[in-house]
């Protein structure tokens, strides 16, 4: 039976980024790291017009700086230059700059294969090792770690497990670990679209009565669309013909970018809040979607997971020689609770305000999004929210 420091379950986005956080610390501590991941990462990177994407905030990038990555990432991240934010069909509207907050960008957009290739290759076969494609099965507490079965029957043990499967962790759920859930009670309708005039670096938040709905720039001229809508209504749109649904948006989103000519395959994601209520015991830490998953509309969920992983190997490394003592993974549970709890509130609340089409709500936030353009104070805070900046201290400009 082989025995390793760490065992990360899941090696996606958030898996591959705690490994790489880790991994020169490690390296000079002699430990060693097991990714487990049931999907094999490709040797290459196939450009598609249709490519899931995610919106990194300035951030993210910095901590992608850190870790020596942000140079091979940034040859296909898309800039977010402007965030112009509005209702449909009532007065309120605020417009985020880039220039206005002294960064280069507010935000970026990144294909999901991309990153995860970039992530993937940055990788030291010397301290990190894969099973792959491999699934844990089960897991066993030990009085010094965990037991891991996988799916062909092998056992692996760690100092450390680190659950990172996603939101539909089944493990969480096999170690008895419970969830808060709440359903928004609709889908979001994911594509990648061509507008009929450039983008320049612009992405779009539009709320309507129907649900919110953010336009997001990418390489190519192309925009991710990610649209929310009640589960009924998601579905239509979704088997929608191309020329029908494209004349649904445009009557929504306007002629911002001229007349809307392209859109990919569209995939529907029913959508709830889910928070596990227990991300850290001895020897163990959930982590990623499967400790918080958030709405897509404020682009806040990976980039919160990845100030996580920041957070969780910087405590890792200046804690004791052998991962996995519940005093350091405590203090990184509360470290990173502040952070957790204004984000996922900040993405909840907007969520919610955006989503009714009450008559008195809907003056009150228009009222809002008026005072976030004329507060400069309030506008600063959104914008730190949004650039995933907002617990941090300020690094304005720092790139």
């Amino acid at each position: 039976m082989s025995r390793v420091h760490l065992a990360i379950i899941g090696g996606g986005l958030v898996g591959a980024s705690l490994a790489l956080a880790l991994q020169a610390g490690a390296r000079a501590r002699g430990w060693k790291i097991l990714l487990i991941e049931p999907f094999a990462p490709g040797d290459s990177f196939q450009p598609s017009y249709d490519a899931r994407s995610s919106a990194l905030s300035f951030g993210t990038r910095q901590i992608y700086e850190r870790l020596g990555l942000w140079q091979g990432i940034s040859r296909r991240a898309e800039p977010i230059r402007q965030i112009q934010v509005s209702d449909r069909g009532r007065f309120g509207a605020t417009r985020l700059d880039a220039i206005e907050e002294g960064v280069p960008a507010l935000g970026y957009v990144v294909e999901n294969a991309w990153l995860g290739q970039c992530l993937w290759q940055g990788l030291d076969a010397e301290v990190v090792s894969w099973r792959c494609p491999a699934e844990v099965t089960a897991m066993q507490p030990l009085g010094d770690g965990y037991r891991l079965t996988l799916n062909d029957e092998t056992l692996v043990e760690c100092d450390l497990a680190v659950l990172a499967d996603g939101g539909r962790s089944g493990l969480r759920e096999q170690l008895g670990i419970h969830v808060n859930q709440r359903p928004y009670h609709q889908s979001a309708l994911i594509a990648n679209i061509t507008p009929g005039e450039a983008h320049c670096g612009q992405a779009f938040e539009r709320f309507t009565d129907d649900g919110p709905m953010a336009l997001l720039p990418l390489p190519e001229n192309r925009c991710a669309l990610v649209w929310t809508r009640a589960g009924m209504d998601a579905k239509r749109l979704a088997e929608l013909d191309e020329r029908s649904f494209l004349d649904e948006l445009q009557g929504v989103f306007g002629y911002r970018l001229g007349a809307l000519r392209q859109v990919g395959a569209r995939h529907l994601y029913p959508l709830s809040l889910v928070e596990a209520q227990e991300q850290v015991r001895p020897h163990l830490v959930v982590l990623g979607n499967a400790a918080h998953s958030l709405h897509p509309i404020a682009g806040q969920g990976f980039n919160l997971s990845l100030r996580d992983v920041q957070s969780l190997a910087d405590g890792l490394l200046a804690g004791p020689d052998t991962p996995g003592d519940f005093a350091t993974l405590d203090a990184y549970r509360e470290r990173q609770r502040l952070d957790q709890d204004l984000t996922v509130g900040f993405s909840d609340k907007v969520t919610r305000l955006f989503g009714t089409a009450q008559p008195l709500v809907a003056t009150g936030r228009n009222l809002g999004l008026l005072g976030l353009d004329l507060l400069p104070p309030a506008k600063r805070w959104f914008a730190r929210q949004a650039m995933g900046l907002g617990t941090r201290p300020d690094l304005q400009g720092k790139a």
